[in-house]
């Protein structure tokens, strides 16, 4: 069986799990926000980060050029 992307797939069960009841504009607009944010995700999380030497007690309250 292959993985879904789409929204339409994974949100209604996701929301009747929790209990929470959505109508046809509730899913509309969580579709549109999955089909504008999704690539970019998707991208994110395919990028080869093992070169990338993680920070050191980095300060969260500064940019990484400013630490």
């Amino acid at each position: 069986m292959e993985a879904s992307d789409r929204a339409e797939d994974f949100v209604p069960a996701g929301l009747a799990s929790f209990g929470i009841e959505a109508d046809e504009v509730d899913l509309a607009v969580m579709n549109a926000a999955h089909q504008m944010f999704w690539p970019g995700i998707r991208g994110l999380l395919s990028l080869d980060l093992s070169a990338v030497e993680p920070e050191r007690n980095p300060d969260m309250s500064r940019s990484p050029e400013a630490s």
